[in-house]
């Protein structure tokens, strides 16, 4: 039986895929707290985290990720990451998305050709009110991914440590 050129495509598809995501998927073994620094929290990896106490009580950083992600993405990616007709749900796609492709793609953008359908993603790279909160979007939407974080407004919410105060300031420009 001859190998069609279609099918090459599919496999060389499937192969880089599995290079990009790879096939471990984050859970919340993964992305539990390995490390802390003023109020930020970081896995064995030293990708950003979340806190979620056993009261319901969220981390500064995941609350803020919320308000963030809210303002800006939902738009298209639907009200806590649970999708749309125009985008993914991103409660999913952090499940085998590592935390440098995430940024990258927040930053570049990207488009993608799906079933004859192109997807656009664009670059929020110079937008101030989404890159100076990529770790907060990103831990917000980790615990969506693990399934700690219900969807809704978090009900309890640690301060806003000292650390993020000096850090908004510095990145807005205030």
């Amino acid at each position: 039986m001859p190998v069609r050129f279609r099918d090459c495509l599919v496999a060389m598809a499937f192969a880089l895929t599995a290079i990009v995501y790879p096939a471990s998927a984050d859970d919340k073994a993964a992305a539990a707290v390995a490390s802390s620094d003023n109020g930020k929290f970081f896995d064995a990896e030293g990708s950003p985290t979340f806190q979620i106490k056993e009261d319901g009580t969220v981390d500064w950083y995941t609350y803020s990720g919320y308000r963030r992600f809210n303002s800006e993405c939902n738009v298209c990616h639907g009200a806590d990451g649970a999708g749309s007709s125009f985008a993914p749900v991103l409660a999913d796609s952090l499940k085998t998305m590592p935390y440098g492709d995430f940024i990258a793609i927040v930053a570049e953008g990207r488009k993608n050709m799906t079933g004859g359908k192109e997807n656009v993603m664009p670059a929020f790279g110079n937008n101030k009110n989404v890159y100076c909160y990529l770790d907060d979007i990103y831990v917000y939407l980790r615990a969506r991914a693990v399934g700690d974080l219900p969807r809704g407004r978090p009900a309890k919410k640690e301060d806003k440590p000292e650390a993020a105060k000096e850090q908004e300031t510095s990145c807005m420009g205030g």
